[in-house]
């Protein structure tokens, strides 16, 4: 057995306070884990959180034997500079981005069983200045630590992010770029990539095929191309494929009904076009139980289903149930064999 690292996320935001959380409310779900941060900033978190005590380790794997009730801190990188709670902060942005880069180069190299990865502020990411300014957020700092493991080009390296709660599983074609640019990058490639990507993370996890439903891109899936042809020209050829491959994909489905009929049973899984298009249905059903997976890299990475929370950092008012509902999904997928992030 090998611990899982759970990365600081952003110093200014509620990441420090819902990780003191989680391991004070779900001990036994928190077993073997440990932080991979800053011991200072999690200090300052604990003023905001009762009843918990730091144990600093010196390596990964002391983390198991750490005695219950403790929350195990191995210091990977420290603050440098001012963060202030609940505001925008570079120091804050580098800080987040090293815990991660560190997480994501040990669990390449085996010596974790994946990382969960507390929320980082994008903007913040980006004023840290190189190299993280280059990355729009943990999915795309995570795929290029994963191509220069493997020594191939990022393009080589397809990602989907994958959001799910109890009720519904959503996986995106598209991430984090601009609604225009997303439309573009609705491509057959793309499409059908994003499908056996989808179908390698789930089978294992379902133990059969997933039964994926494939939204269009345009309204009522483009009503026969009278409100665009994409579904025509791109989404259909690249179900259809799919379908030759042997894999259960069906649509283009409507996107203002699939995810009900998905959320009712008859799929395991919305293939959406764009970000907003499927995170919405999935967040609005609750961020507390929501997790975000990173499909198609080779290793496993969860994180909460929400943001830094700057409008609430320092208050104590934090819920940590996303966090831990992460924690619990990343050991599904580190105990499932072939399942998880290492689909790629």
């Amino acid at each position: 057995m090998k611990p899982l690292a759970i990365t600081l996320g952003d110093a200014a935001g509620i990441g420090p306070e819902i990780i003191l959380k989680a391991f004070r409310e779900a001990p036994d779900v928190l077993r073997g884990c440990f932080v991979a941060g800053d011991a200072a900033v999690l200090r300052r978190a604990a003023v905001w959180v009762d009843r918990v005590e730091l144990g600093l380790i010196q390596a990964p794997e002391e983390a198991l034997a750490l005695a219950s009730g403790s929350v195990p801190v191995l210091q990977v990188a420290s603050l440098e500079g001012e963060a202030p709670v609940g505001r925008i902060s570079a120091a804050a942005g580098r800080l987040a981005g090293r815990c991660v880069r560190w997480a994501a180069q040990a669990a390449l190299r085996g010596e974790i069983a994946g990382l969960v990865t507390a929320p980082l502020h994008k903007e913040a990411l980006s004023a840290a200045g190189a190299p993280y300014d280059a990355f729009a957020g943990h999915t795309e700092l995570l795929q290029a630590e994963a191509a220069a493991f493997l020594g191939r080009p990022i393009g080589d390296l397809p990602v989907r992010m994958m959001l799910a709660n109890e009720e519904l599983r959503t996986v995106l074609v598209s991430i984090h770029v601009s609604l225009r640019e997303a439309i573009e990058a609705v491509t057959l490639d793309n499409v059908l990539r994003t499908l056996h990507i989808t179908h390698a993370a789930l089978r294992p996890l379902l133990g059969r095929t997933p039964r994926m439903a494939v939204a269009g891109l345009n309204p009522h899936a483009g009503e026969g191309g009278l409100f665009g042809r994409e579904e025509i020209e791109i989404i259909v050829p690249a179900v259809a494929r799919a379908r030759e491959a042997g894999l259960d994909a069906d649509g283009p489905h409507a996107p203002d009904t699939v995810f009900m009929r998905a959320r009712r049973g008859e799929f395991d899984v919305v293939v959406a076009m764009y970000h907003d298009q499927g995170l919405i249905p999935v967040k609005y059903l609750g961020v507390e139980k929501g997790v975000n997976v990173t499909l198609g890299l080779p290793l496993v990475r969860t994180s909460p289903d929400h943001g830094t929370a700057f409008d609430i950092a320092g208050t104590g008012q934090a819920d940590a149930s996303s966090l831990i509902e992460a924690v619990r999904m990343a050991r599904r997928l580190v105990v499932e064999p072939g399942a998880g992030g290492r689909v790629g």
